[in-house]
C-alpha cells in the first residue's frame, strides 16, 4: 500500500475507497465520475425554470426579443422574482433555448459607444418591408426610424410607400416639434441623408441644408460599416420580427412615435431601465396620449401586449 501511494502520489485513504469500489462493481470502479454535486441549495426552483421558458415562449411568439435583460425585467415586475441575466442566460441554454453560434463575432471584440444624455446624438435608417394588409401580395413600404442614440428611446417610426428626401426633413421636424432637436445626427450614407459621395453634383440635400441652418452637427458612417448605425439597426431588426408575428400588419400600426414603438422593444436596458423610462428620467419630456382615431379610413394601430399572468 505505502508503494502504491508514494508511487501515485495519492492518499492512503483514496486507494482504500478506489478498492471498496472495486469488489463491489469491478473494472466500471475506475470509470471518471461525475464531480456534481448532489445537491444544490442555491438552484432555482423548477417552477421558476418553467416560468422563464413560458415567458420566452410567449416573447418569441409575439415577435418580441426574449433575451435574458427582458426576462429579468419581466421576473422582477410581474413575479417580484430577481434574478440576474447570467443565470436566465445559463437557464435557457440548459433548456435548449439558445441556438449555439460559434461563428459570430464575440461581443468583447466590439468598441461600444454611447451619447451620454438624451438628445445628444440621434441615428436615423429606413428599411424595406412588405406589410400583410389583407390584399394578395401585400404593400411594399419602407419603414424611416428617428432613434435617441442615450436612451435607444424611438422617437418616431412611420411606413411610407418610398423614403424620399422630402419625408427625411419632415419626420426629422416632426420628431424635433415633440422632443427638442438634439446637437447632432449620425446616419448611414444613403443620398437621402447625404450626397458626400455623389461626385459633387446637386449640392446639399434637404437634410444637410435643415441640420446646417440650425447648426446641428452631421455624422455619417464610413461605408460598409453598419455597427456603427448599430442601435437603430438592432431596432430594426426587432420591428421586422414583431410585424411578422401580427396577423394584420396596416400602416398605421408604425404611425405611433411613442408608446407603439416602445411596446415593441424592452431590451436594451440601460441601469436596468426601458428605453421610454431611461429617457424621460433623463430629459425627454412624456409622450403625449396615442391617437388610435382611424384617419382618412386608415385602420387603427394597436400596441403588442402579452398575458397579464406574464
Amino acid at each position: 500500500m505505502a508503494e502504491v501511494v508514494a508511487a501515485y502520489g495519492v492518499s492512503r485513504s483514496w486507494v482504500y475507497e478506489l478498492l471498496a469500489r472495486y469488489r463491489a462493481e469491478g473494472d466500471t470502479a475506475l470509470e471518471p465520475r461525475s464531480r456534481r454535486p448532489k445537491t444544490s441549495p442555491k438552484a432555482i426552483p423548477q417552477t421558476t425554470v418553467d416560468l422563464i421558458v413560458l415567458i420566452r415562449k410567449h416573447l418569441t411568439e409575439a415577435g418580441l426579443d426574449a433575451g435574458p435583460d427582458t426576462i429579468a425585467w419581466h421576473l422582477a415586475h410581474r413575479h417580484d422574482i430577481q434574478l440576474s441575466p447570467s443565470t436566465i442566460a445559463r437557464t435557457l441554454t440548459r433548456q435548449s433555448l439558445v441556438e449555439p453560434q460559434p461563428k459570430k463575432r464575440p461581443k468583447a471584440s466590439y468598441i461600444r459607444f454611447a451619447a451620454n444624455q438624451p438628445n445628444e446624438t440621434w441615428q436615423s435608417d429606413f428599411t424595406h418591408y412588405r406589410l400583410t394588409d389583407g390584399s394578395p401580395n401585400g404593400r411594399d413600404v419602407e419603414i424611416i426610424t428617428w432613434l435617441d442614440d442615450h436612451s435607444r428611446y424611438a422617437l418616431h417610426v412611420t411606413a411610407h410607400p418610398r423614403v424620399t428626401g422630402r419625408i427625411v426633413v419632415e419626420t426629422f421636424r416632426e420628431t424635433a416639434t415633440q422632443h427638442g432637436y438634439p446637437a447632432s445626427v449620425l446616419t448611414d450614407n444613403g443620398m437621402v441623408y447625404t450626397t458626400r459621395f455623389s461626385g459633387g453634383r446637386g449640392g446639399r440635400n434637404g437634410l444637410e441644408t435643415e441640420l446646417q441652418r440650425l447648426n446641428i452637427v452631421q455624422k455619417n458612417s464610413r461605408p460598409n460599416h453598419p455597427t456603427t448605425c448599430g442601435k437603430v439597426e438592432r431596432f430594426q431588426q426587432t420591428l421586422k420580427k414583431w410585424l411578422a408575428a401580427q396577423p394584420i400588419q396596416p400602416a398605421r400600426c408604425l404611425e405611433t412615435s411613442h408608446g407603439g414603438a416602445e411596446g415593441i422593444r424592452t431590451p436594451d436596458l440601460l441601469e436596468r431601465a426601458s428605453p421610454i423610462k431611461s429617457s424621460m428620467d433623463l430629459g425627454f419630456s412624456r409622450p403625449k396620449p396615442l391617437n388610435l382615431q382611424p384617419r382618412n379610413g386608415s385602420e387603427i394601430c394597436w400596441a403588442p401586449t402579452l398575458p397579464h399572468d406574464l
